[in-house]
């Protein structure tokens, strides 16, 4: 069953890219990008799927993977210097509307996984970068920043394993991330004029700080030796068991909201 799904997911990937390619009259460096990405994409899924111990995608994964391959389009247009621009905003939108569909399916068909939430996650970030890779361009490498900054998360947590614990749900987490795509996504496009895409994609970097500073925060305050790592998931369920109406001791665990 994975050797099947293999040959399918490989498939899928090079055919796509190489039609970008083709049909767009890229260079070899976008080529060499597109194929990179396409065999990467199809190695780590194949990695994660035997972490997981799971034969093959479910339906979900597919809709993530259609999603991994239109990034993977972007990524071609963007190392061949982003042209045409209406090509890249149409890849990019397509693979952000589609950001949530895979989840509703999962949940129902009964098909949620953490390999699916971890395929899905990893997609954005990776779509996130990529954009700003473009806007740098225009405005500057401290763009840069928005899109790294989920991976100096994570390696900041090699070092301190308890910014692993699950946080609590949160909105305002949401609506910070949902900002980055369209800002971006903007910001790409080119239609605003350069004060105002400098002060959106400043904004956007500057609430994406505020969102991940107050995680950090909760995190450190409720931090969770080594030896008791699900003593974090019950603090978490305490929080979220409180009343929403006790505003005194919500903000006791988010100080930083």
């Amino acid at each position: 069953m994975i050797k099947q799904g293999l040959f399918l997911r490989a498939a899928i990937p090079v055919w796509v890219l190489g039609a970008t390619g083709v049909a767009g009259g890229l260079g070899p460096i976008a080529m060499v990008t597109g194929l990179t990405f396409g065999a990467a994409l199809v190695l780590l899924t194949s990695w994660g799927l035997r972490r997981a111990g799971r034969p093959a995608f479910g339906p979900a994964d597919w809709i993530t993977f259609a999603r991994a391959t239109l990034v993977g389009c972007a990524a071609e247009l963007i190392a061949d210097g982003g042209r045409p621009v209406a090509w890249l905003v149409g890849l990019v939108a397509v693979a952000l509307l589609l950001d949530g569909f895979d989840g509703q399916v999962a949940r129902r068909t009964g098909t949620a996984s953490e390999f699916g939430a971890r395929f899905d996650m990893e997609v954005d970030a990776f779509l996130i970068l990529l954009l700003c890779v473009q806007v740098s361009r225009t405005l500057g490498l401290w763009v840069l920043a928005i899109g790294l900054m989920r991976y100096a998360f994570v390696a900041a947590s090699w070092a301190m394993p308890w910014l692993t614990a699950p946080l609590y749900p949160s909105m305002a987490r949401k609506t910070v991330a949902a900002i980055q795509g369209v800002v971006l996504v903007a910001a790409v496009s080119e239609l605003l004029s350069f004060a105002v895409t400098l002060a959106a994609v400043a904004v956007a970097l500057g609430s994406l700080v505020w969102s991940f500073g107050r995680d950090v925060v909760w995190l450190a305050r409720h931090r969770v030796a080594e030896r008791r790592p699900g003593g974090i998931v019950e603090i978490t369920r305490t929080t979220l068991r409180r009343p929403l109406g006790n505003a005194t001791a919500w903000r006791g665990h988010n100080q930083a909201a």
